[in-house]
This record gives structure tokens, sequence and C-alpha cells, in this order.
């Protein structure tokens, strides 16, 4: 079945969807007039192509990312440094719950891909689950560690096929 995607921030664009793949991505008043019986679903916000954090080790591996229910004592945002390998450190179960939560983390930002060397289990796994793709480092990284750096590397709208490269950077199949 056909879906054709739309958000309410960009309604100009549109991303038509057959199954687990994408159809098409172009101005909405086309993809609808060529695609009449398309299921049309509207959305909150914008559209825009996935974004690849470079920092997928820094951020999944050596940061800790705070359970709801530690905000309280450690706050929100997430932690490095001493405090971070002290609490990753701390019971076997926190680098698994720590990269599941910064993996949530990344998704809301739009992220779709993740790259650098990840070599910890706990964080590959948080990593697959969620269906994340694993990418090479680009030659020269955007700053410092963020969830959302700037700039981020944008990769393209993927329809079928192979992996492609986007400025130095290729997706790797997990």
């Amino acid at each position: 079945m056909l879906t054709l995607h739309v958000a309410e921030a960009s309604p100009e664009s549109a991303v038509l969807v057959e199954g687990a793949r994408i159809a098409a991505v172009g101005p909405y008043e086309e993809l609808a007039a060529a695609h009449p019986d398309a299921r049309l679903r509207r959305w909150p916000g914008i559209l825009t192509p996935g974004l690849l954090n470079p920092y997928g080790p820094e951020l999944l591996e050596q940061a800790y990312h705070p359970d709801p229910r530690e905000a309280d004592r450690l706050g929100t945002e997430p932690l490095f440094g001493l405090r971070a390998r002290a609490l990753l450190a701390s019971a076997p179960s926190a680098r698994g719950a720590s990269a599941r939560r910064g993996v949530q983390r990344l998704l809301a930002h739009g992220t779709v891909a993740v790259a650098g060397e990840i070599r910890g289990r706990e964080a590959l796994d948080a990593v697959r689950r969620a269906g994340l793709a694993l990418a090479g480092r680009p030659p020269t990284l955007p700053g410092p560690p963020a969830l959302s750096p700037v700039p981020l590397v944008l990769l393209p709208a993927l329809g079928p096929g192979e992996p492609r490269a986007v400025r130095g950077v290729r997706r790797a199949r997990p």
C-alpha cells in the first residue's frame, strides 16, 4: 500500500512510501496528483533527510545518559568524563541502559545513522535494535560531541539498492 507523508511545517514537500521502502520524494502536489489512491498521513513538524551523527562511540560508550529516576541527583543531560566512567562501571546493566537512553535521544534529534567504531556490545545492540545505520567517520569532525552537532552530515533519502557514499561517509551494513 502506498502512503503519502506530509508534515505540517513543510506542506510543500512529501515522501511517498510503499511498505518499508521510500518510493519517491518530492513536491506534495505532484506526488498527490500522480498517486491519488495513496493513503495520506499528516504529521506535526518538518520533513528532512535523515541525519548522521559522527560521534557514536563518544555519545553511546563514553557518556552516561541518566535515567529519569536519577534526574534529581544527576540531572537530565548526558554526563561525560570521570563521572560518566564511574557510573558506566557501577553496575553490569548500566552501560546497556545508558546506551538505550542515548539512542532514544539521538532518534529524537532525527538521527538515522551513527559514525565511528562502536566496540561495546551494549551500545552496538542498542544501535542495531533501534535500526540505526552504522557509518564510517567523516574525515573532519564538525565540533565537539553533541546529540545534535552543528553541522550534521545529511544522508539522502535512499531507495532500493546499495548504500551510497556521501561526502566521504559510506553507510555501512550493521
